[in-house]
C-alpha cells in the first residue's frame, strides 16, 4: 500500500508582528518572552516556554539582521538573501520608521545632535518609552534629516522615495525636519497643550507657503529653509499699526462687517488693536531667528490666550480672522496685498489649529 504526501519547500523569511512590535519597543528576548506568555500564547499554540523562548530569539536575530537595511530601505527591496513578501516589506519599514507621540515632542525643535541625545535617558524616564526605542526614533529622525536636508525637490518627496514611507508618515517627516532645521521652540510650558499633529500641520502650511520652494522649485533646501526675503519683506506690514489712520479704519471694517454676528463682539473690539499689534509685530520681528524660533510662543502669548481669557469659542476665533484678513484689501492706502495674503494665509490656519476652546 502507498501513500501520497505533498512537500512544499520554501525559504519566505518569516515575520511576527507581535514579536516585530516587542522588539521596536526595545523589549529584550526575555522580556518579550514574558510578555509573550502574559498574552496567553502557549496556550493557544500548546508551545512550550522553551520553544517560545527559541522562536523569540530567531526573531530577534532576523530582525537585527535586517536592521542595517532599513536603514536605507530601498536596499531592503533590492537584496536577495531575505524572501520577503512586498507587503511585508512595506510592513517592517512603516514600523520601523514610526514614533511614539510622547517621544517627538519631547525632541521637536530641538538640534538633532549628540548633545540632544544625551538627553535620551531622561526622555526614557519621563515618557515611559525604553531606552532603546528612544534610541531607535531618534537615530531616525538623524538619519532621515541628514539624507534630504540639502535635497532640491518637495522634502516629502524626497522623504518617500529615500525612504519608502506612507505619504501620511512622510509628511509627519518633513514636519521634523522642517522643526529641527528652523529650530522652532516647542517645549515651553504654555505649548505643553499642543500635540505633535498641531504642529506637524502648521508646518505642513509654512512649508507651502513660507519657504524657498513657495516661490521657486528649482533651489536647493526649498522646504527646509525659510524664504528669508519674505521675512525681510514683513516689516513691510508694519504700516497697519504703526499709521493710526490704517489701523482706525481696519477696525471699523472689520467691526461693521461683524456686528451682530460675533458672541464675544464688545471684547473683540475693545481689544482688537492689541490682537492686531500681535499679529503685526509677530509678522515685522521673524528676521531674527531667536524671533523665528519663539513664533510659536508668540502666537500663543499674543493672540491665543488673550481670546481664551475672553472666552471666545472657536467658531468666533474663524469669522475673525477670516474678516481681519480680508478686510485688508479694501485699505486704499495699503500697497503689501500679496505679501499679506502670503502671510495672513497661512497664519489663520495655523491660529485656529492652535486655539483649543
Amino acid at each position: 500500500m502507498t501513500s501520497e504526501l505533498d512537500i512544499f519547500v520554501g525559504n519566505t523569511t518569516l515575520i511576527d508582528e507581535d514579536v516585530y512590535r516587542l522588539w521596536l519597543d526595545g523589549y529584550s528576548v526575555n522580556d518579550a518572552v514574558a510578555l509573550r506568555v502574559r498574552s496567553g500564547i502557549l496556550e493557544q499554540t500548546g508551545a512550550t516556554t522553551g520553544v517560545l523562548q527559541s522562536d523569540t530569539m530567531d526573531h530577534y536575530r532576523t530582525f537585527h539582521m535586517l536592521e542595517r537595511l532599513l536603514h536605507a530601505p530601498p536596499k531592503l527591496l533590492h537584496q536577495l538573501i531575505f524572501q520577503i513578501p512586498p507587503s511585508r516589506q512595506a510592513l517592517l519599514i512603516e514600523r520601523y520608521y514610526t514614533f511614539d507621540e510622547a517621544f517627538v515632542r519631547e525632541v521637536l525643535g530641538k538640534k538633532l545632535s549628540k548633545g540632544t541625545k544625551k538627553d535620551l535617558d531622561d526622555i526614557s524616564t519621563k515618557t515611559g518609552i525604553t531606552l532603546k526605542s528612544c534610541r531607535r526614533q531618534f537615530d531616525n529622525f538623524k538619519r532621515v534629516f541628514k539624507v534630504v536636508e540639502e535635497m532640491r525637490g518637495s522634502l516629502v518627496d524626497n522623504i518617500q522615495q529615500h525612504f519608502l514611507l506612507s505619504d501620511r508618515l512622510a509628511r509627519d517627516y518633513a514636519a521634523i525636519v522642517f522643526f529641527a532645521n528652523n529650530r522652532f521652540e516647542t517645549g515651553k510650558k504654555k505649548l505643553q497643550y499642543l500635540s505633535f499633529g498641531d504642529f506637524a500641520f502648521c508646518a505642513e502650511l509654512m512649508i507651502q507657503n513660507w519657504t524657498l520652494g513657495a516661490v521657486d522649485s528649482q533651489v536647493d533646501d526649498m522646504d527646509v529653509d525659510l524664504d528669508k526675503e519674505f521675512l525681510q519683506d514683513l516689516k513691510e506690514l508694519k504700516v497697519l499699526v504703526a499709521d493710526k489712520d490704517l489701523l482706525d479704519l481696519h477696525k471699523s471694517l472689520v467691526c461693521t462687517a461683524l456686528r451682530g454676528k460675533l458672541g464675544v463682539f464688545s471684547e473683540m473690539e475693545t481689544n482688537f488693536k492689541n490682537l492686531s499689534r500681535g499679529l503685526v509685530n509677530v509678522a515685522a520681528k521673524l528676521t531674527h531667528n531667536k524671533d523665528v524660533r519663539d513664533l510659536f510662543v508668540d502666537l500663543v502669548e499674543k493672540f491665543v490666550e488673550p481670546c481664551r481669557s475672553d472666552h471666545w469659542p472657536l467658531s468666533d476665533v474663524r469669522l475673525f480672522l477670516s474678516q481681519y484678513s480680508a478686510s485688508v484689501h479694501s485699505l486704499d492706502g495699503f500697497r503689501h496685498q500679496a505679501l499679506w495674503d502670503r502671510y495672513m494665509g497661512t497664519l489663520r490656519g495655523c491660529l485656529l489649529r492652535l486655539y483649543h476652546d
